[in-house]
């Protein structure tokens, strides 16, 4: 009885933790769709557009952007449905769907448009590197993904799609540190830069934080 209940103590400890990590994950990456969606009427009476009124003169630089913004809008709602165990176990083939259409998004349309742009991202040349680690990561982690898995290799391809998914997720971050920052009253161009850093940096410590507890807790039950 005492080991049925602490089973049960330790399950809903679990199931509260998840929440308290997916809810606002959830949130803000549907808030971030919410807010991108105007972008496509095409107005550029958009402060991001207006500091870049010159580059969007440039066909190829709206080009890319409006792709940009579209995969990044796709990856981060499809990939909300890529780490649901529900739908895994329930609806795979959903899983399988979108996890072929997530990694055809990133590869041909996410990354190669993200490295394109962050050759006139917004900062010094650190940030601008910043951003093409980025798209290379993605790119690499996701591919790493596709890989592993068609090798069969389950373990591996959840680990790379987790990395995969936190380059994804800095969209979300990033505005969830620079609202922090901005109330604290630091100035646009710092808290740009803070919360830049702190949002690539942040996800892949998240990453690979959650990928040492999966990897530990699958070599336990594997053992057992």
């Amino acid at each position: 009885m005492y080991n049925t209940r602490q089973l049960t103590l330790q399950h809903s400890i679990r199931y509260f933790l998840a929440a308290l990590f997916w809810i606002p994950v959830v949130f803000f990456s549907l808030l971030l769709v919410r807010n991108t969606l105007p972008y496509f009427s095409f107005s550029s009476n958009f402060s991001f557009i207006e500091e870049r009124a010159i580059l969007f003169l440039k066909p190829v630089y709206r080009f890319c952007f409006y792709i940009h913004i579209f995969a990044g809008m796709f990856c981060i709602t499809a990939a909300l449905t890529q780490f649901s165990s529900l739908i895994l176990k329930k609806r795979k083939k959903i899983h399988i769907s979108m996890g072929k259409i997530y990694v055809l998004v990133v590869l041909l349309l996410g990354a190669p448009t993200g490295l394109y742009m962050s050759f006139f991202a917004k900062g010094s040349f650190w940030e601008r590197i910043l951003f093409m680690f980025m798209a290379l990561y993605w790119f690499y982690s996701t591919m790493k993904g596709l890989q592993t898995i068609r090798k069969k290799n389950v373990l591996a391809h959840k680990n790379w799609m987790i990395r995969s998914y936190s380059m994804a997720m800095t969209a979300v971050t990033f505005r969830v540190y620079h609202i922090f920052f901005y109330y604290f009253g630091v100035d646009h161009l710092h808290n740009y830069e803070i919360s830049l850093w702190i949002s690539v940096l942040g996800n892949m410590l998240v990453a690979e934080f959650l990928i040492f507890r999966k990897s530990r807790s699958y070599l336990k039950s594997f053992a057992h």
